[in-house]
């Protein structure tokens, strides 16, 4: 019945993870530390910023595919058969001769589809959006969405396309970002490959990428 319930999941590396639980829906969350003990933690609002222990748990986890938490849904990319964003990236990318080269066809396809929608990002800067979670195919049939929607539709359309890609939103100052990673075969997790300045997406040189 607590309107605020966070969950905190915190693994063998000791990197916490926070996320917002806003839905009564079934929902995924990647153990992106690998193999060993994860300390899942439910907390409700008391009031203010202060939060109050509601369950915990501690689990053993013995993750057999490094990958595996980067090809799934996961609660900010969240997709399944039906989603439309599936589709769509296994028709552009039926001819696609490499990963690299998939990546590139994914990301001009947003960029040529998809504006940024500066009246909800005004809104997210102002705390209106806290919680916010990607509709995959809401913000692709409406041809807009914030930097997270784009950020979450890429993700979604490459991990369908069996890239391995990571997901990372945070701030530089005052700028929002987000960027995503993506694992290319024979060269490794590419850092930062497509990245949102607060302005603009840009796409890394592949070249540079693979070096």
């Amino acid at each position: 019945s607590c309107p605020k319930v966070k969950i905190i999941i915190s693994g063998p590396n000791s990197y916490k993870c926070t996320y917002d639980l806003n839905s009564s829906e079934y929902q995924a969350f990647p153990l992106t530390a690998g193999s060993g003990s994860y300390t899942i933690g439910i907390y409700e609002n008391i009031e203010g910023t202060a939060y109050s222990t509601a369950y915990s748990m501690v689990l053993e986890a013995n993750i057999l595919d490094e990958f595996s938490p980067y090809l799934r849904p996961s609660q900010y990319v969240n997709y399944n058969a039906n989603t439309y964003a599936v589709t769509l990236a296994s028709q552009i990318c039926a001819d696609a001769s490499s990963d690299l080269d998939c990546v590139s066809i994914i990301y001009n396809y947003l960029i040529d589809n998809i504006t940024y929608d500066h009246a909800k990002a005004e809104n997210a800067v102002s705390g209106n959006l806290t919680g916010y979670l990607p509709q995959i195919d809401e913000s692709l049939s409406a041809g807009k969405g914030i930097c997270v929607d784009y950020a979450a539709i890429m993700t979604c359309m490459l991990r369908t396309q069996r890239i391995p890609t990571r997901l990372e939103v945070g701030y530089a100052g005052n700028a929002y970002h987000a960027w995503i990673s993506t694992y290319i075969k024979d060269v490794g997790w590419v850092n930062g490959i497509i990245q949102f300045d607060g302005k603009s997406w840009s796409l890394m040189d592949p070249t540079f990428g693979a070096s």
